[in-house]
């Protein structure tokens, strides 16, 4: 047979899709597992949709996740991400997916690996991309995790069992430090010779935040409608990747671009306002706190990246912050984020304290359901 059958189930968590694969049933080296990770995805894929995979031609459609038992006092599992690269043979590690955290704890149920009488089920999870850990609550019904319940997510149809995600000590996940340019905001010069202000915050996730109106935007247009400006991506990544020299994530800029795609990830932001979402129906301003369009490896995003999301959330909630100052006023600890999917409540817990500000913890809520298992074929050579 030309091909060879890897064990592996199929999962959507949150506003991602994934295939979600047990340690065990995977080589020890990471050269062979990314060969495996590509070709189950269907990468690099240079017209952009990963039909030969079961990936979905976009950043939230093409990921990775492994589960195995933890070996660390008080852990239940231990959680690798991969985001793999639509167009090019790369997985990066870089960064974790909320999302898809999600999943992870039900999976681990599901699969044997913890556990759990029915009702509540508490999974404590380490994430080796971060070195963070998390907790996800969730119900269990006849020995499995509950998949169906009336809790609704922006983006996802339909409704869902809620899963609620404990992420602690969240700052400096991926640069180790909260605050990792030293300050709250900054201010970078453009090849154009330009000025911009913006905002590095690392929670969950190093990123990068910056007025759309400094673009010329509102941090309310739609997905399709940002594809169609060019320019403004491209200025996009340009603050994204000097950003990423600023944060200590590369020597320059041109390594970030071509080595760093997942990391820091960068989104504008705007005051609440009046949006139309991808659904048809609009939004209303006082349905949120905060506008947000952000972009995932180079696109973007229909909702947010929940790791981004919860970053954007900390940055709301750091006074003196660019994010603060557009933000509703008032804000303390729950932030809406208005996506052109709808309104995200994230909340967070933070001590303000300037260049000391700690985050204690972020709370966030999601749903997720395995949509196949079994075993995903890939080359055997």
């Amino acid at each position: 047979m030309s091909q060879k059958r890897v064990p592996a189930a199929f999962i959507r968590g949150g506003t991602s899709k994934g295939v979600f694969f047990h340690g065990r049933d995977l080589p020890d080296d990471l050269g062979q597992r990314n060969t495996i990770f590509l070709a189950a995805i269907g990468s690099p894929d240079p017209y952009g949709r990963q039909l030969d995979g079961m990936g979905g031609g976009l950043s939230s459609l093409s990921k990775v996740v492994v589960i195995e038992p933890s070996a660390r006092p008080g852990i239940d599992v231990d959680y690798t991400f991969g985001q793999v690269v639509v167009d090019a043979a790369e997985v990066d590690y870089g960064a974790t997916c909320g999302n898809l955290s999600s999943a992870v704890g039900p999976f681990a149920v599901d699969e044997g690996l913890v556990s759990a009488g029915d009702g509540e089920a508490v999974v404590r999870v380490y994430n080796t991309n971060t070195d963070k850990v998390f907790e996800s609550r969730f119900l269990i019904r006849d020995g499995v995790a509950e998949t169906q319940g009336d809790f609704v997510i922006p983006g996802v149809a339909g409704s869902a069992a809620r899963i609620r995600l404990d992420f602690l000590d969240p700052g400096g996940a991926g640069t180790g430090s909260l605050l990792p340019s030293g300050q709250i905001n900054d201010v970078i010069e453009l090849a154009d010779g330009g000025k911009i202000e913006i905002c590095c915050i690392d929670a969950t996730t190093p990123c990068v935040f910056v007025a759309a109106s400094g673009l010329g935007l509102t941090a309310t247009e739609l997905p399709v409608d940002l594809e169609a400006k060019a320019d403004v991506l491209a200025k996009l990544e340009e603050i994204r990747a000097l950003a990423g020299v600023r944060m200590g994530l590369g020597g320059s800029a041109a390594e970030i671009s071509t080595n760093s795609r997942a990391s820091p990830k960068i989104a504008m932001v705007g005051p609440p306002a009046d949006a139309a979402l991808l659904d048809g129906s609009t939004m209303a301003a006082d349905q949120v706190d905060l506008s947000v369009r952000m972009i995932s490896m180079g696109q973007p995003h229909r909702a947010v990246p929940l790791t981004g999301g919860m970053c954007l959330a900390v940055a709301a909630n750091l006074a003196g912050s660019l994010v603060h100052s557009l933000a509703r006023p008032g804000i303390s600890g729950d932030v809406r984020l208005g996506t052109a999917s709808g309104a995200i409540p994230i909340g967070a817990k933070v001590e303000s304290a300037g260049a000391n500000s700690t985050v204690d913890y972020i709370t966030t809520y999601r749903t997720a359901r395995r949509l196949m298992e079994g075993n995903v074929l890939v080359p055997r050579d």
